[in-house]
């Protein structure tokens, strides 16, 4: 069954954001959602990249030679038939006003004809990757986009989706990073300055036509919008006052390393197979690292690697899993919210799976999470429950030093059409200048 345009936009009215509050896993399987989200509880290790390379965001030049590589593993260690479509979306991820034929060229749709049977590992799956556009598969507009996979030729059977960004290079734009002003902010905060240009593309009136949108470290939960020019030039606009684009500097990300299940590398305490032979690994007891001095060292901004360095070929399908246990002191419940494991190995979320639980004996939160091996980056986040965002300075600080990953997303909407292009995106680092 196809969805139609109105079908996409009911569904989008109901979709909740990934921060609005915590979330059932795999709920309302066949409600599409606008954001990444996994659909099954047989799927995991879903990433969508540029293909070079693993750690690369979702973001590719429009009518450029790059492709994106879509992949994930199936538990289930069967063949499927899986298969992938697309939507065009708004600069606030909703489904656009566009038929498929309007964005697209080519097939709407393509087949998962790339997998592999896991091998020399445990846990048994199937290892499912595309490479997209491709020669029979275009995109004509910039902007947001929303890829599907769903099942057995049914658009409702949903397996997953993932977000991703075509790009185009309309308008420029200058950006940096400095400590907030104010009160205690300029210790904890850093601010973004920038300006766009627009000497060669004509911005009708960026007040009402234009949407900026800034991630830190990739990550869409806590995106700042509506953001408004300060000062207006004829050909450059410039962005330095508003609150909004002030962030919490936060910390450096948390890690650990699983690429071999034989091997107890710095952050791992203990590993031991179950009965039926499954890896656990117990992490060494974190810290609360709230009023602790802020120390730089070389995260990957919350991502993953997956690797196995126990095999010397292909880890996408010689990885293993394991059973991946964390563990915070807190010497008392918190009876108004609740602490969470976050990062990309969460698909950025709150939910409960990565929901932590107070051990009463150890006098402190736990969460064991199912992952494959590799290099992994998290942090904790305390969710109140009457709040919408998770706060992470009650266990990591926040430092107006710390190293973040900034991007800036120019959209416009032209006069006459009904569509955001994406003109511009500006990836800059908190302290690499």
């Amino acid at each position: 069954m196809f969805f139609t345009k109105n079908t996409i936009t009911l569904l989008a009215l109901v979709c909740l954001s990934s921060f609005t509050k915590a979330q059932d896993d795999y709920a309302d399987d066949n409600q599409l959602r606008y954001e990444d989200w996994i659909y099954k509880a047989n799927i995991k290790t879903a990433q969508l990249h540029e293909s070079s390379f693993e750690a690369n965001p979702a973001v590719l030049k429009f009518n450029s030679t790059q492709q994106l590589e879509l992949s994930f593993d199936d538990l289930d260690a069967d063949k499927k038939m899986y298969s992938i479509s697309f939507v065009h979306c708004s600069a606030d991820w909703e489904p656009s006003n566009l038929m498929v034929s309007e964005y697209m060229n080519g097939f709407f749709d393509a087949n998962f004809l790339n997998f592999t049977y896991s091998a020399n590992t445990i846990q048994k799956y199937t290892h499912y990757s595309i490479l997209f556009p491709q020669a029979n598969v275009q995109f004509t507009k910039s902007g947001n986009y929303i890829a599907y996979v769903y099942r057995d030729s049914d658009k409702e059977n949903l397996i997953l989706t993932k977000r991703f960004m075509l790009y185009e290079d309309k308008v420029t734009v200058l950006a940096t990073t400095r400590q907030a002003i104010g009160n205690d902010e300029q210790y904890e905060k850093q601010h973004i300055d920038f300006s766009v240009i627009n000497s060669a593309y004509e911005l009708t009136n960026p007040f009402t036509d234009m949407k900026v949108v800034i991630t830190q470290n990739g990550r869409w939960d806590n995106a700042v919008r509506d953001i408004k020019p300060t000062f207006t030039e004829p050909k450059q606009l410039t962005y330095s006052l508003d609150d909004k684009s002030t962030f919490s500097g936060g910390n450096e990300f948390r890690y650990f390393d699983t690429r071999s299940l034989r091997t107890y590398t710095e952050r791992i305490g203990d590993i031991h197979r179950d009965s039926a032979s499954i890896y656990h690994v117990d992490l060494k007891i974190d810290e609360l690292r709230t009023f602790k001095q802020y120390t730089y060292y070389h995260d990957l901004d919350g991502g993953y690697l997956i690797k196995n360095a126990d095999m010397a070929t292909n880890a996408d399908n010689e990885a293993d899993y394991s059973y991946v246990k964390f563990f915070l002191p807190y010497d008392n419940a918190q009876g108004s919210g609740n602490f969470y494991v976050l990062g990309k190995l969460t698909e950025w979320r709150l939910n409960k799976t990565n929901r932590m639980t107070y051990n009463y004996k150890r006098l402190g939160y736990e969460c064991t999470l199912y992952i494959k091996q590799g290099y992994y980056n998290y942090t904790y986040v305390y969710l109140k429950d009457d709040k919408k965002g998770g706060d992470d300075t009650m266990t990591e600080g926040s430092h107006w030093e710390t190293e973040n990953e900034y991007t800036i997303y120019i959209y416009h909407r032209q006069r006459g059409t009904y569509y955001d292009q994406l003109v511009a995106v500006k990836r800059f680092n908190s302290i690499i200048k």
